[in-house]
């Protein structure tokens, strides 16, 4: 007997839900700002820990005029922002106007962008006396150990294209090339008139092209006539490359490639890697930017009544290799500073690194190897006479004396230079010429060599022998791991990848404001907040 099966069918009964309704919601704006966040610290600082007093310098509305906003209220919100990565003042009002914590952080206000923008650029000595508060506050609960600085740079892209970049010569040229395309655009147009073939998009093509060098050429044109050229920072300066968009930055090599920007320098403490000062500079050289450096952290200690002179009370300051030069070593030396600053050569001094390239291989493996043959013959079989400073080439030809120069550390080197026509026709040019090839063309060169002529010790040498001692040593191996995760947390996890502004000054402004952000991050973290 067939059994008779009936399938029965379950169906599931949700609740309904609409995204296109409207509702009313009751929010306390305080209950947003939960202990123990960023947010949390950050209005706790400014409502109750910070005077605000000095940026209430220029606005003079309390006989008329429309209410200004109150710095706390922009504080609060700036920072913010930047603690995510957002640096566009149109995108930090967006924000206002639709997230919860920035909605509980501005009180439900909307600054218009240009109200923002305009706050972070004409308020630079009060973001600097911020920044000093911040300082004393960290000090006050515990986070700055003043044991040891760690010194060093980042450098990030700015808000300008480097291919605006280039001397005076390279930008006189650049602005002749653009007169030389207008007139090629204009002369084809006249030739398609005379022969009375129209192609109307390819004349707005034309024209449009004309339009935009005619905009490029009036640019290099005024600054080229408005401008002086740039000078470097060497101790015999020379022209640097200028930008016609930020003159006051510039091109600097990074392991990323060559960027034109600012690097951003900060003297970070070990105990708690709280950032004491935060300074940009638009070089690429870090070497002249030391002094400063450590004048200006002295300075806010002073001023903060922390301590009259941090470095005579005992702190130990560490720089990276960027920062090593005779001058710099000589102001160490003289000042009494307990520094730690090693010469690029100091790996190679270190019996703890000979077999590291065997171990884990070269750095930048993949640079591409320069074609270029080296020197077979060394300068040491040349005849040098420190006496008469001349000097004779293993087959007995006088080189030419091409002057002497004192180098970054100390010493005094000459050079000297063959002749073209005495290095052409020689017959070990193969063996000693670099590009021997050259010289059968009679192009560039003959065989340049140098010599050291100040063999008695310099400041350099002194830094050296406390770097390579076993205190040195293990008091420098500390630099990396107090600075470097500092700038590992402003760039990866505040994202600041490029300044968005232009001009040292709103950049140094901007430097520092991500600086405080961090700073405020130790105070929520390990502060009397976090207790």
């Amino acid at each position: 007997m067939a059994t008779l099966l009936k399938e029965i069918t379950i169906l599931a009964n949700y609740i309904p839900y609409n995204l296109n309704q409207n509702t009313m919601v009751v929010i306390n704006f305080a209950d947003q700002l939960q202990s123990g966040t960023f947010e949390y610290a950050l209005a706790y600082l400014i409502d109750r820990k910070i005077d605000l007093s000095r940026f209430d310098e220029g606005v003079s509305n309390d006989g008329g005029g429309r209410r200004a906003y109150d710095p706390a209220i922009l504080l609060k919100i700036i920072l913010f922002a930047y603690s995510k990565g957002i640096t566009s003042s149109r995108e930090i009002m967006w924000c206002c106007e639709t997230n919860i914590i920035f909605k509980a952080l501005s009180c439900d206000s909307v600054p218009h962008f240009t109200t923002i923008a305009s706050f972070v650029r004409n308020h630079s000595d009060a973001i600097e006396d911020l920044f000093s508060q911040v300082v004393l506050i960290c000090e006050q609960e515990g986070l700055i150990g003043r044991e040891l600085f760690a010194i060093d740079g980042c450098k990030l892209s700015s808000n300008a294209a480097k291919e605006w970049s280039g001397t005076f010569k390279e930008l006189e040229q650049k602005r002749d090339k653009i007169k030389r395309l207008i007139q090629h655009h204009l002369q084809e147009d006249k030739a398609q008139k005379d022969q009375h073939t129209r192609d109307e998009k390819r004349e707005q093509r034309s024209q449009q092209a004309v339009e935009t060098l005619n905009k490029a050429f009036d640019k290099i044109d005024h600054f080229l006539k408005t401008q002086s050229p740039r000078m470097g920072q060497a101790q015999r300066p020379k022209e640097v490359k200028s930008n016609i968009t930020d003159n006051e930055s510039a091109k600097m090599k990074t392991s990323k490639g060559t960027v034109q920007g600012y690097n951003g320098i900060a003297t970070v403490d070990k105990k708690h890697q709280v950032i004491v000062d935060a300074q940009a500079f638009g070089e690429g050289q870090e070497y002249h930017t030391l002094k400063p450096i450590l004048s200006a952290t002295r300075e806010r200690f002073n001023q903060l009544g922390i301590e009259r002179d941090i470095y005579k009370a005992g702190t130990i300051v560490t720089a990276d290799t960027g920062f090593a030069n005779e001058a710099n070593m000589a102001m160490l030396f003289n000042d009494k500073i307990d520094a730690y600053v090693p010469d690029s050569k100091f790996r190679e001094r270190d019996t703890r690194f000979t077999y590291q390239k065997e171990k884990h291989g070269k750095r930048h493996q993949d640079k591409p190897k320069r074609d270029r043959q080296k020197a077979v013959i060394p300068s040491t079989e040349f005849a040098f006479d420190p006496v008469t400073e001349t000097c004779v080439c293993p087959t007995g030809q006088t080189l030419s004396h091409r002057g002497k120069r004192v180098t970054d550390s100390g010493r005094t080197k000459v050079y000297f230079e063959g002749r073209l026509s005495q290095c052409s026709a020689c017959k070990k040019k193969n063996d000693c010429m670099r590009r021997p090839e050259s010289a059968n063309h009679r192009k560039g060169n003959g065989r340049q060599v140098s010599f050291l002529v100040s063999d008695k010790p310099t400041y350099t040498d002194w830094m050296k022998a406390r770097v390579d001692s076993d205190k040195g040593k293990h008091i420098y191996s500390h630099r990396m791991s107090v600075v470097e995760p500092v700038f590992g947390n402003i760039t990866v996890n505040k994202k600041l990848n490029r300044f968005s502004l232009r001009g040292k000054q709103k950049v140094n402004d901007q430097w520092r404001l991500y600086c405080l952000v961090h700073n405020i991050e130790k105070l929520a973290n390990y502060g009397e907040m976090a207790a």
